[in-house]
């Protein structure tokens, strides 16, 4: 065997190669820039340009169906019919932009309605103090239901489909199956029916349960949007884990959500008061379905992190739209009912269409 060593190479010798090396400029393929995803990530830069625009589209043509549509006199009753639902959507934006949903948002609003009225009609409490407890009760349900899916880590669908049943049976059993009567209230508590005036003018009336429906949109858009809990329920809708690692107290957060919007069911109970002049205990059984179809129309994720609040006060505004428009042109209500579904079912399909512009 030969002891002979193989002849190392030098670097001049690989530097001799070089001048048969490919010298093509390394080179990416270009991102997608046609006008389809330009547009689809503009839209899901701004989500509630979706839903306005499908606003605009349906009064023009409900409006063109049925000219009536178009008055101020009934423009100002979709906004009064929708108010209830507009503030309860609220309340179910927050949720939902954590990845969550609350299916006991109309039980809680019912509770709550139900407090404020006994306290004031029926036991004398003084106004202010009934309505503090009313809207502290709502928020102390919004509190079990954050403490179940933060801290027991149970699912938020299972977690208030159970207290839905659970708020359901206490309202019955706090009520006695009972109203609280229009002429008991007039007589007793007639401040629990104020958001049921409003101001006239040109045929319309404008109630200040509709106003306060557009300011507490304002209110909580500019929350979001500018203050740090805003970023942060964003942040733990769009990577739960990313924002625990960030520093963010993501149960504390998320208790938080369920407890604001619980307080804001609160105040819809107030608002709900003056819009139908009573309480019951079977009052708003739609609110639930009502205020995550208005969600989802609006354009907030199911799947967390993206969303606005006007979005979802202007989705609640476009089903009302359908729902009085298709009145107006003599449509019967079960097609009323397929307009919504189909509403929804376009709204979902658009976001999962969105969603794929990052992907």
């Amino acid at each position: 065997m030969s002891n002979q060593k193989t002849p190392t190479k030098t670097i001049s010798d690989f530097e001799s190669k070089l001048v048969d090396a490919d010298d093509a400029v390394a080179s990416f393929e270009k991102d997608d820039n046609t006008f389809i995803s330009i547009a689809r990530g503009y839209l899901r830069a701004y989500p509630t340009l979706i839903p306005a625009m499908v606003l605009l589209v349906s009064v023009l043509v409900f409006g063109s169906i049925a000219p009536r549509f178009l008055t101020p006199g009934v423009l100002s009753l979709v906004l009064q019919q929708v108010t209830v639902i507009g503030i309860v959507a609220i309340a179910q934006t927050l949720i939902i932009l954590t990845a969550g949903i609350d299916l006991s948002v109309a039980a809680i609003l019912v509770v709550s309605a139900l407090v404020m009225g006994n306290l004031a009609v029926h036991d004398g409490v003084p106004m202010p103090i009934a309505i503090a407890i009313g809207m502290a009760v709502g928020g102390l349900m919004g509190w079990i239901n954050g403490v179940l899916v933060a801290y027991v880590k149970l699912p938020p669908f299972i977690v208030t489909l159970g207290t839905l049943s659970v708020f359901t049976a206490l309202k019955l059993w706090y009520s006695g199956s009972e109203s609280v009567r229009n002429a008991d209230i007039e007589a007793n508590a007639p401040e629990l029916l104020w958001f049921g005036n409003g101001l006239q003018g040109f045929g319309a009336t404008l109630t200040f349960g509709s106003i306060a429906l557009i300011l507490l949109a304002v209110l909580f858009w500019y929350i979001l949007q500018h203050t740090a809990w805003g970023r942060h329920v964003h942040a733990i809708g769009d990577d739960p884990e990313a924002a625990m690692l960030s520093g963010i107290k993501s149960k504390r957060t998320l208790v938080s959500v369920y407890v604001v919007a619980g307080l804001i069911c609160g105040f819809g109970a107030w608002v709900s008061i003056g819009r139908v002049g009573s309480v019951s205990p079977i009052s708003f059984d739609t609110v639930n379905l009502g205020s995550i179809t208005a969600v989802v129309i609006g354009g907030t994720s199911l799947f967390g992190g993206r969303g606005s609040i006007p979005g979802s006060v202007l989705g609640a505004i476009i089903v009302g739209v359908f729902n009085t428009g298709l009145s107006l042109a003599g449509v019967d209500d079960y097609w009323q009912m397929f307009a919504a579904g189909n509403l929804v079912i376009v709204a979902v399909a658009l976001d999962q269409w969105l969603r794929r512009a990052t992907q």
